[in-house]
């Protein structure tokens, strides 16, 4: 049998901890075997979850077309850019407050920033949500990318 490390395991409080390499059972030192469904390592991108939020302001429709077309040109310019790799309206949600979806190939703060100069956001039509998304190495891939995508890393020893 292979033994793989770091072992982690959830605590009472719900923290994941590492076990270590070996855990001690009285004077007994015995391996425990990594969990088969934790990848070795993974590839964590910025994503950023566009919404609408309960106090967006009322717009008429022409006022409305005019900030989406801006909001799409702001969209497609940092895609240009290389720093928006994808993103795209959301359909067929469970919650139709979420209206879009971006992964950038850039840090969280910069994502932050670049979403804070949307104008639909500027406007309070749309607010969101910033996250890192860890997915197993290798699982996607950004052809069109100009720019890395994404960082490499392996669960944290906790």
């Amino acid at each position: 049998m292979e033994w793989r490390f770091p072992y982690y395991h959830r605590n009472a409080r719900g923290q994941t901890r590492n076990a270590g390499p070996l855990l001690q059972l009285g004077n007994i030192l015995s391996p425990v075997p990594r969990d088969p469904n934790i990848p070795d390592a993974f590839d964590v991108y910025t994503l950023i979850l566009l919404r609408r939020p309960a106090d967006a302001p009322e717009m008429s429709d022409t006022e409305l077309d005019a900030l989406q077309a801006q909001h799409l040109a702001y969209r497609a310019q940092l895609r240009r850019q290389g720093v928006i790799v994808v993103n795209g309206p959301l359909g067929e949600q469970s919650d139709v407050a979420m209206r879009g979806l971006s992964i950038f190939a850039c840090d969280i703060n910069e994502a932050k920033r670049l979403s804070d100069g949307d104008p639909s956001v500027q406007a309070g039509r749309l607010a969101y949500d910033v996250m890192e998304w860890w997915v197993a190495a290798d699982s996607l891939a950004f052809p069109d990318a100009n720019r890395p995508v994404g960082e490499r890393r392996v669960m944290p020893d906790d």
